[in-house]
């Protein structure tokens, strides 16, 4: 393991990040010598949603586990609020987690499996009912207390799963790629009841697992970008998307053109065009990237035009999407709806406007501290 890594804590920490907040401190995580999650210093703020989000096997899973207990750190700390729980097993952690196959009890009728989580606790029989009662009306599922999980379709299968892990009042919530074994429909109604839970549940952290970024878009008030062990970057969704700091960042968090050019004053060179865009931060002469979002590529004359010939068109219902090769790159234009969109093989030009590139520098590495923007170290959130 390294010592270079990226952190996103605050000068102020000590070692409690809130009553319901999350942090890793230095957390590290090993399988048979394989470093799987690698020297992680993250902060979840109390009340906040922060989705971990990358590819399979980048770590984001395993840092989710060693919050919820079920993995051990090879090195380094977990904290929940004020306490150190890294030798605390799960069920002293206080914790509720989702996962994406439910895990419900099929034998249980819905209300017996909300009800499970509180029994493990040793809550008083007395209570549990209007806690069940509480769980159930939080999620939608009040109608659904006497049936079976058979009887249910995957969204309220789901809802159930969540109300027995509210059920016991955590003051963190772990959730699991909660949504990935349910159709698109159904994932997108989720994500609204997730949103809404949230509003409801102001005061609970939310840990939130997943490789959709999408999902983690739409929910998340920051968001921790992981690839291979480490932590990529860390910021608020439009920081992310708007401002990407690495080329993966930019790829991963939407869909991004990613155009090597190299730096002049005020202006880069891609291929036989000058394009004009913001190149303060980046020294003249070296090779760098530009990165445009489809939807901000235009079709036609105007600033920053390229020029090359129609390799595919997509249609998407709303909007078409342009694949044009200019200079051996495919350049991607996200457009509303043509009427007559332009066949394959045409000459097209499309533009994009100065304010809308980004340029990234060569050789900006995840895991550099001194590549690490303000941004990132200041764990600037959502609302300021």
């Amino acid at each position: 393991m390294t010592d270079h890594h990226i952190s996103d804590r605050r000068p102020s920490d000590g070692p409690t990040a809130g009553r319901s907040g999350i942090r890793f401190d230095r957390v590290s995580v090993a399988y048979g010598g394989n470093t799987v999650l690698d020297s992680l210093d993250l902060t979840v703020e109390p009340g906040e949603v922060m989705a971990l989000l990358g590819p399979s096997g980048s770590g984001k899973t395993t840092a989710l586990r060693a919050v919820a207990g079920f993995v051990k750190p090879a090195a380094g700390r977990v904290f929940i609020g004020e306490r150190d729980v890294t030798d605390l097993p799960p069920h002293r952690r206080g914790i509720g987690m989702v996962v994406q196959q439910y895990a419900l009890f099929p034998h249980m009728r819905v209300e017996d499996n909300v009800a499970f989580g509180m029994k493990a606790q040793k809550v008083t029989k007395s209570e549990i009912p209007a806690r069940v009662a509480e769980a159930l009306e939080l999620t939608g599922m009040t109608a659904y207390a006497k049936r079976y999980p058979r009887e249910l379709s995957g969204g309220q299968q789901q809802r159930v799963a969540i109300a027995r892990a509210l059920a016991i009042r955590p003051g963190v919530l772990l959730l699991d790629e909660p949504l990935s074994a349910l159709d698109a429909q159904l994932r997108s109604g989720m994500l609204a009841e997730l949103a809404r839970l949230h509003r409801d549940l102001p005061d609970v952290s939310l840990l939130y697992v997943t490789h959709d970024q999408v999902e983690a878009l739409t929910l998340a008030d920051r968001i921790a970008v992981m690839d291979k062990a480490r932590l990529q970057d860390v910021g608020t969704p439009q920081d992310l998307y708007r401002r990407p700091r690495t080329e993966f960042t930019a790829s991963f968090v939407g869909n991004a053109n990613l155009l090597p050019v190299t730096v002049g004053s005020g202006s880069v060179s891609f291929g036989q065009a000058e394009l004009k865009v913001p190149t303060q931060d980046v020294a003249a002469g070296v090779t760098a990237t530009l990165c445009v979002r489809p939807h901000l590529v235009g079709l036609g004359d105007g600033p920053n035009a390229l020029t090359g010939e129609v390799a595919e068109v997509q249609w998407r219902g709303a909007t078409h999407r342009l694949y044009v090769d200019v200079d051996g790159h495919r350049v991607k234009a996200d457009l509303r709806e043509l009427r007559q969109p332009p066949a394959l093989g045409e000459r097209v030009t499309v533009h994009f406007a100065p304010e809308d590139a980004v340029l990234l520098a060569a050789g900006v590495s995840a895991g550099d501290p001194a590549q690490v923007p303000a941004r990132v170290a200041a764990g600037v959130r959502k609302d300021g």
